[in-house]
């Protein structure tokens, strides 16, 4: 096992950031990327069985939709189980919905993926459009860099089943598809993605997850998929201006505080149409 993923963590708790990669994952059962040899391998749910030796004080939920009732899938609750788990993995991903409630989504998210030639700076434009149509039904929304090459839209709901969650990120998708016809597409095609932005309402889905705010991703270099703000979205005139790695993180929480707070404040929830 890499030792990266506890060193980066030691690096955040010297800060306050380690404090806020737990906001995003607090009572959520997440899902993570383990390095080995310095290769990124796919995500696994953090099980009792995956992870063997989970310790007493590490809290623990049944896992849903399985045939097995001693299943149980690990939470992070606190700064003692993320300084845990990141020995385990180095990036973490969660589902839109609690373990008191699996498949009854309280966010949605829309992923905005470019395709070569189309950036980060694509995905913008997408990303204040988007910010208009949800707007336009009453609904907020929050951004955050993925980690990677895009965008993350964030829409805190009013608790909602996933497959109605999914059924209107389907729709808005759609819609900006027809609407920017030559900047974004909702088809996973990759033939069709080159020079637009994938607007990818899937991971709304119940059984999919999410890169988690403030995670490190498994790349070459420590990229953090990083909560940003609507006036660097709209400034946005280059890939670097949205690229983000961990020692970046800890002077811009400490600039822009929790951006991502109105997420878990049930009076900014919004009902899905």
């Amino acid at each position: 096992m890499s030792t990266s993923p506890s060193v980066a963590i030691r690096a955040s708790a010297r800060s306050s950031s380690a404090s806020r990669t737990v906001t995003g994952v607090s009572g959520a059962t997440p899902s993570g990327a383990r390095i080995s040899s310095g290769q990124s391998r796919p995500c696994i749910a953090m099980t009792s069985s995956t992870t063997r030796s989970t310790p007493a004080w590490v809290a623990t939920t049944p896992v849903p939709r399985t045939e097995d009732p001693r299943a149980r899938q690990v939470m992070v609750q606190d700064l003692p189980s993320l300084v845990w788990a990141s020995n385990l993995v180095v990036e973490f991903h969660t589902p839109q919905w609690t373990p008191a409630a699996p498949a009854v989504a309280d966010r949605l998210v829309l992923d905005l993926d470019p395709g070569a030639p189309a950036t980060v700076v694509d995905c913008c434009r997408v990303a204040l459009h988007l910010r208009e149509r949800l707007a336009a039904d009453g609904l907020e929304s929050f951004a955050k860099t993925s980690g990677s090459k895009g965008l993350h839209l964030l829409v805190p709901v009013v608790p909602t089943p996933s497959e109605r969650v999914s059924a209107y990120a389907k729709r808005l998708a759609v819609e900006a598809g027809a609407e920017l016809p030559r900047l974004v597409t909702h088809r996973m095609t990759r033939a069709l993605r080159a020079g637009k932005v994938f607007v990818d309402h899937s991971q709304n889905a119940a059984a999919r997850t999410t890169a988690t705010p403030c995670t490190l991703r498994a790349r070459e270099r420590p990229a953090v998929s990083a909560p940003v703000t609507w006036e660097e979205v709209e400034a946005c005139a280059s890939p670097a201006d949205l690229a983000f790695l961990m020692g970046d993180i800890a002077p811009r929480l400490e600039r822009y505080g929790e951006l991502l707070g109105p997420l878990f404040d049930a009076g900014r929830a919004g009902d899905v149409p």
